[in-house]
């Protein structure tokens, strides 16, 4: 009996790509499926970044297809393809950048600019292009914690290029100016000065750009909302109930401007006593995951109160770099998989599909 392509797919079907819930038909990773004879080949595209994953698809997909009767040889070729995923309707995409992400908290000290750093740099340690875009004018942190110094070039005196922490691309109000001078601006200037940093650097093909935002709902998170192409939203948040009210606006606020969320991060969820081991719930217990109930939204992750977090980001080398096989970086891992995932399950973009229609007088 002679192979046919509805038999591999058939099989493929049962294997059920993990990041994505999906199997591998169904997520129409599995293409140019080709049988010669006993031989069979095929592409499996990921629609994430992927890196830590393309050996055990591989085996996943060879050893199945070799039991299917009359498969001999299997070939496949397994990589990952980002596309840009449609954003709020009427806002262009940014050239150069596939997909927004902005991590904001309804209240600050809660550890949004640590999250978004290691959400960055797990992004970027699986294999995607990433940017980060400290937005927080009034305390760019970003600097610090990804480990660079200096200002940024511009070689036509109009626009820059991005600096470079850990394989990120960066651009930060820091960056231009000094580290103890306050930015004393009013809110026009504010937002004036994002959409600068964001459209007026040379990012250098981002599959990701992520966009560190000042805690609250202010002007920022307003411009961000109107004019920036947000694919998704992350809300960080700590199990204090006060934050947790804060956080709530916030992620309404994204909700209202038909933002996506792509999930809750909750931070100092729990602490473990360095001494004798014993852990407690300082801050509250359970409260990332009520919120993420009571909104129909995912909780990506619940991080520990760790002071070794802390030390890390502030030394410039945040937890993913400095401790990448740890089980605080792994956390950060999944939540940056679980990102990336619910990214890869939205609509794309098809703007550039269309022709642009052009009226002239003749």
């Amino acid at each position: 009996m002679s192979l046919s392509n509805e038999t591999i797919q058939n099989a493929l079907k049962e294997l059920i790509d993990p990041v994505l819930g999906q199997n591998l038909v169904e997520s129409k990773a599995a293409r140019n499926i080709q049988i010669d004879g006993t031989r069979v080949s095929l592409e499996v595209v990921l629609g994430y970044p992927g890196k830590s994953r393309v050996e055990a698809v591989r085996s996943q997909v060879v050893a199945r297809l070799k039991q299917i009767d009359g498969v001999d040889s299997v070939s496949v070729n397994v990589f990952s393809k980002i596309v840009s995923h449609a954003a709020q309707r009427g806002v262009k995409l940014v050239p150069g950048i596939k997909n927004i992400i902005a991590v904001a908290s309804g209240k600050g000290g809660v550890g949004k600019s640590t999250t978004a750093a290691n959400l960055a740099l797990a992004l970027a340690a699986e294999g995607a292009s990433v940017g980060m875009l400290d937005a927080d004018i009034y305390g760019p942190s970003q600097p610090t914690m990804l480990g660079i110094t200096g200002r940024p070039a511009s070689r036509d005196g109009k626009t820059m290029e991005p600096l470079e922490g850990h394989g990120v691309q960066a651009m930060s109000v820091g960056f231009l100016i000094d580290p103890e001078t306050p930015m004393v601006w009013r809110g026009p200037m504010v937002t004036q000065a994002l959409e600068q940093l964001l459209n007026d650097t040379n990012w250098r093909e981002l599959d990701y750009l992520v966009i560190d935002l000042p805690p609250g709902t202010g002007d920022i998170q307003l411009t961000l909302a109107q004019k920036v192409p947000v694919t998704g939203a992350v809300i960080v948040t700590t199990p204090q109930d006060i934050a947790l009210l804060d956080a709530r606006k916030g992620l309404k606020m994204f909700e209202k401007v038909n933002v996506p969320i792509l999930g809750i991060v909750e931070n100092m969820a729990m602490h473990t006593c360095s001494n004798c081991g014993h852990m407690e719930h300082i801050f509250g217990e359970g409260g990332g995951a009520r919120m993420a109930t009571d909104y129909k939204v995912e909780l990506l992750g619940s991080l520990p109160l760790d002071i070794r977090i802390r030390e890390m980001a502030d030394g410039g080398k945040p937890t993913v770099v400095s401790d990448p096989d740890g089980p605080v970086s792994a956390i950060y891992r999944d939540i940056a998989m679980k990102c990336a995932a619910r990214i890869a399950r939205m609509s794309q973009d098809r703007s550039a599909i269309f022709p642009k229609i052009v009226i002239q007088n003749t």
